[in-house]
């Protein structure tokens, strides 16, 4: 009898310990918008645009995805600082920009991206600010999120940043 309530114990707490896990993992997630709701949504909350574009069959995209995106230090200053969109630059699904109808395919053209996955950064009102070509890990990430997030991109060398931030 003692060992069915010691079993039932430890199934309770591992149980308990999933359930807090998965909900941790909740709370990394990213709220990921389309790129006109994300504006819009920038625009209301006054806060700088994040636009990953991307492919799905693209490697460096997922793991984008898979090790940067899901880092916890990492998704926690974007939910606190960014609106974040995901534009998949093969789709022709059909976004607004200034007025304008473009595909999504179309956008990432007219931003001028030729390879994935492209990070691109706006202010809160759709005025781009630069885009980031390539692959980036968590650590030089979060960088690249505070120079641009905290305006530092308008008084500073991101070189000299980068020194004084590590």
């Amino acid at each position: 009898m003692k060992s069915k309530f010691v079993i039932a114990t430890a199934a309770l707490l591992l149980l308990s310990g999933i359930a807090e896990t998965a909900h941790a993992g909740e709370k990394s997630k990213l709220q990921w918008f389309s790129f006109e709701k994300g504006m819009a949504e920038a625009k209301k909350t006054n806060k700088k645009l994040l636009v990953d574009v991307y492919t799905d069959w693209c490697g460096w995209c997922k793991r984008m995805d898979a090790e940067t995106y899901a880092n916890s230090v990492v998704s926690g200053y974007l939910r606190e600082k960014y609106v974040v969109v995901k534009l998949n630059a093969e789709s022709s699904d059909k976004q607004s920009y200034k007025g304008r109808q473009y595909t999504e395919q179309q956008l990432a053209g007219e931003f001028g991206v030729t390879g994935y996955p492209t990070t691109l950064f706006f202010t809160a009102d759709g005025k781009p600010i630069t885009g980031l070509p390539g692959y980036a890990d968590a650590d030089n990430f979060k960088t690249i999120l505070s120079y641009i997030a905290e305006d530092h991109y308008t008084k500073t060398k991101f070189e000299d940043y980068a020194k004084g931030s590590k």
